[in-house]
């Protein structure tokens, strides 16, 4: 069993295996379930994201009317070729984006860590699939190593946005995206944890403001951020680049200012961009009447 980053690296280095098959071990022996059904547990959570990404891709609406498309638009946008970035890093963040899209629009999604924050792990991942060229096998173990992390800031700080903001949330999930890229591409279990820290440290802060108290704005271009974020962290740590602040002590940092932000940018749509008069009219025209401001987003 590992506590935190630094016990499931010194594990991941000892025993001479990677950090998903750490989460992997962990998993069997707290469940009590076989190996086989561990992995095929976990199978089945990729086949929901696929289906997901391939939906969102193809084209969503929320019911709201607030998001949906967006995730077509990249596509094009990829297709002509004319993009200013990369187009590994475009395609996560559509892929990231056309999750989100769905979850929007009542569909199924698998929540990595939050339903809000659902796009970034499937959104990288089927990314930067077309480069690495992963087996299934593979893919699964990159759900295993995103789940170590955040299983980590799960039991040491927070992966609600109702008790810690979207730092807690699309944050935890960039990280946990950012240390499996990291795994998949070659990279070994202190870049992993380079990669988190990098990660993590770029979105402390980050508020839960959702307009009209709904997970569409600004949640599904979070994740299109938050994928990017990963990305980038990545390929800094397996470029060499540290933090200077290690991963537990950033993922303490996360916890404690999540303690100190004031409830109305803790997804109780009270402030922020929600707070915005823009926000407030498009509040009132989803609910026909202000919501009751006290209400919060599950």
């Amino acid at each position: 069993m590992f506590r935190n980053v630094a016990e499931l690296v010194e594990l991941a280095k000892s025993q001479r295996k990677k950090i998903s098959e750490i989460m992997i071990e962990q998993e069997v022996e707290v469940t009590g379930r076989s190996r086989e059904e561990v992995l095929a547990f976990m199978e089945r959570n990729l086949k929901v994201m696929q289906e997901a990404v391939e939906r969102g891709i193809k084209g969503v609406h929320s019911h709201s009317g607030l998001t949906g498309g967006d995730a077509v638009l990249l596509q094009k946008y990829i297709e002509k070729g004319t993009f200013l970035t990369g187009e590994t890093i475009l395609d996560a963040v559509s892929k990231a984006v056309a999750t989100n899209e769905v979850n929007a629009a009542m569909g199924t999604i698998c929540a990595t860590p939050t339903a809000g924050s659902a796009g970034v792990v499937p959104g990288t991942l089927f990314a930067v699939e077309k480069k690495l060229k992963p087996t299934k096998e593979q893919k699964i173990s990159y759900l295993f190593t995103a789940g170590a992390f955040g299983f980590v800031v799960a039991n040491n700080a927070s992966i609600s946005g109702a008790a810690g903001g979207c730092q807690a949330e699309v944050g935890s999930a960039a990280g946990m995206a950012a240390a499996a890229i990291v795994e998949m591409a070659g990279g070994t279990p202190e870049q992993c944890a380079e990669a988190m820290a990098i990660t993590l440290k770029n979105m402390l802060g980050l508020v839960c403001d959702p307009v009209a108290g709904l997970v569409e704005v600004p949640c599904v271009k979070r994740n299109a951020m938050g994928a990017a974020n990963a990305m980038v962290a990545a390929d800094m740590a397996l470029a060499g680049i540290t933090s200077r602040i290690p991963c537990d002590e950033v993922i303490e940092a996360m916890f404690k200012i999540g303690q100190t932000m004031p409830t109305t940018l803790k997804e109780t749509g009270q402030g922020g961009l929600a707070a915005t008069p823009t926000g407030r009219k498009l509040e009132a025209k989803i609910f026909g009447l202000p919501r009751n401001n006290s209400e919060t987003t599950s």
